[in-house]
């Protein structure tokens, strides 16, 4: 009859002779590198450089037009902001619904109105800018009218939000 003790000893020396086995290479496939498994080649640094498709005439004129509108509706918006300064300035403190308020609410609407003229140019600019990106043009003509614009709208943005604080509304 084997006791406990015995049954660990022969399952513990069945598990050292498994093991021997699977330690000699014999049967067993090397873990180690084969050629067929290393890379080789020349890797071509000056076909690796990237050259941008520069922006088509079409394109560049669309540009063109549309950085145009943008800084004529911009020019619009800034004729257009004294006198809704002016009517803000005199409608300040006022109750809202007053007329004084109306009018600077709707010389705000104005320029809000404005700004979207230019915000509809800045995303026409955008989408050249993508479509330039994402085909592998040239986007340094692109991506300055989209700098440019996009400064316009910030600041008008800037007057707006300014506006409306001081009216209260």
């Amino acid at each position: 009859m084997m006791h406990r003790h015995d049954k660990l000893i022969t399952a513990s020396a069945a598990l050292f002779l498994l093991l021997g086995g699977c330690a000699r290479s014999e049967g067993y496939p090397s873990l180690s590198i084969r050629d067929s498994e290393r890379v080789t080649g020349v890797i071509d640094a000056a076909a690796a450089a990237f050259t941008p498709a520069p922006a088509t005439p079409a394109t560049l004129a669309q540009l063109d037009t549309l950085a145009a509108s943008a800084r004529a509706a911009h020019q619009r918006f800034l004729a257009a902001q004294p006198t809704t300064e002016r009517l803000v300035a005199g409608a300040r403190g006022s109750a809202a619904g007053t007329e004084g308020w109306a009018r600077a609410q709707v010389a705000i609407a104005n320029l809000e109105s404005l700004r979207s003229d230019t915000m509809i140019a800045l995303a026409d600019i955008d989408r050249l800018h993508v479509d330039a990106h994402t085909g592998g043009g040239d986007i340094a003509e692109t991506g300055a009218a989209l700098a440019e614009i996009n400064t316009l709208v910030d600041q008008q943005d800037a007057v707006i939000a300014a506006l409306l604080g001081q009216l209260g509304g």
